[in-house]
């Protein structure tokens, strides 16, 4: 399963595609979209938009994993994460992808094995996993990308093994 990770930003959005293996995962594609000061308001949100279109019908994930919202201390800081939040929203609304968010402690969490893990401990944590060498270059808005899209990797292994457990307990019945 592949699975596209977006860190959304005004002015930059980081995306990660990863996909889970048999033996682990494997970093699929990496990057960030970035709309310059000109192109910030409606024509940055179109970039962004166009930028995971593009991503979504190359890479082809089967969903998307985006963190979650939390409470901004500058309103309009939060109102334009909120813009690019819907915009990624509706790239996965329009491509059929499967959504799924998570907080981001919870990400931490899942990639760092401590929920208030800093920058570059999830950074540090995300190349260990996806095996990826210290010269591979990645910036901190594509790591958080990246981190969100094995998040929800290891939710979904953890998600099948439980139910895999629950089957091997459940009484068997008898055939007569």
């Amino acid at each position: 399963m592949r699975v596209l990770g977006v860190d959304p930003g005004n002015a930059v959005t980081g995306y990660g595609i990863v996909e889970g293996t048999r033996g682990g995962f494997r970093l699929v594609v990496a990057g960030t979209i970035r709309a310059e000061k000109p192109l910030r308001g409606p024509l940055g949100l179109k970039k962004i938009h166009e930028g995971l279109l593009a991503i979504v019908d190359t890479h082809a994930p089967a969903a998307m994993s985006l963190e979650r919202s939390f409470v901004a201390a500058n309103v309009q800081s939060a109102f334009r994460l909120g813009e690019a939040r819907a915009v990624a929203m509706l790239v996965a609304a329009e491509r059929g992808l499967s959504f799924f968010e998570y907080a981001p402690n919870e990400v931490k969490l899942a990639v760092a094995a401590y929920g208030h893990a800093d920058k570059a401990q999830v950074q540090f944590m995300v190349r260990k996993t996806l095996g990826l060498a210290d010269d591979v270059a990645l910036t901190y808005d594509a790591t958080d990308a990246l981190a969100l899209a094995l998040c929800h990797l290891g939710r979904e292994r953890l998600g099948r093994l439980e139910r895999i457990s629950a089957a091997l307990r459940a009484p068997r019945r008898s055939r007569s």
